[in-house]
């Protein structure tokens, strides 16, 4: 393997876990994806969601927001009720890329924002999670991604050296952390072109289709 990295670190969401609210919301919607994604946005939305990933419970989550939105109380409640129906598979293309890179010899991690209430749930239905080094959730710490303090926990707790190691997020901000931090970053958009990034840095992986 190439001298220079030893490690290579996976997001989760939207990189090898296809989780997404709008699997949920779109058979209580129906037809009405304008409506969903003003709910999605204005009532159950990314900072609310982030807010559950870094260790705040669903109960009272629910509850303020509930307080805040009776008439959209049912829908609410549907967000901690019906969770697991927001998991679709695993990235397949993505997951063969994680077991290639094992089997050349790299240690694999993935750090993610994910809930510490519902990555019980998760971590039984996706099997290759158990294939990896560690893992290390934002709601386990209470403290999620951009922040550089959930980056640098990740980095002691699992004695990863920075400049060896290669990070993969589909988030920019996540990304721009991580190169601050002295990691190499990638920017996810697809397999393929994951497959070309770490060809380009020297990582003995397939070229993609």
């Amino acid at each position: 393997m190439p001298k220079q990295f030893t490690t290579v670190v996976f997001d989760l969401g939207g990189v090898l876990i296809d989780w997404n609210p709008r699997h949920l919301y779109r058979k209580i919607f129906g037809a009405d994806e304008a409506g969903m994604e003003r709910f999605l946005a204005e009532v159950c939305g990314p900072e609310w969601n982030a807010s559950l990933d870094a260790g705040r419970p669903f109960s009272e989550a629910v509850a303020e927001l509930t307080a805040a939105h009776p008439e959209e109380a049912e829908l609410i409640a549907a967000y901690k009720t019906r969770w697991p129906e927001m998991l679709g598979g695993a990235f397949e293309e993505t997951v063969a890329i994680l077991r290639e890179v094992r089997r050349a010899g790299y240690r694999t991690y993935a750090l993610s924002n994910w809930s510490a209430e519902t990555f019980g749930i998760t971590r039984p239905l996706y099997p290759f999670l158990d294939e990896m080094d560690g893992i290390l959730i934002s709601g386990e710490i209470g403290i999620g991604k951009p922040n550089p303090a959930i980056f640098r926990e990740f980095l002691s707790r699992f004695d990863v050296w920075p400049e060896k190691t290669i990070y993969i997020d589909d988030w920019d901000l996540n990304v721009a952390t991580a190169r601050a931090l002295g990691m190499t970053a990638i920017f996810f958009r697809d397999a393929t072109r994951l497959r070309a990034d770490l060809r380009g840095l020297g990582l003995p992986v397939e070229a993609g289709a």
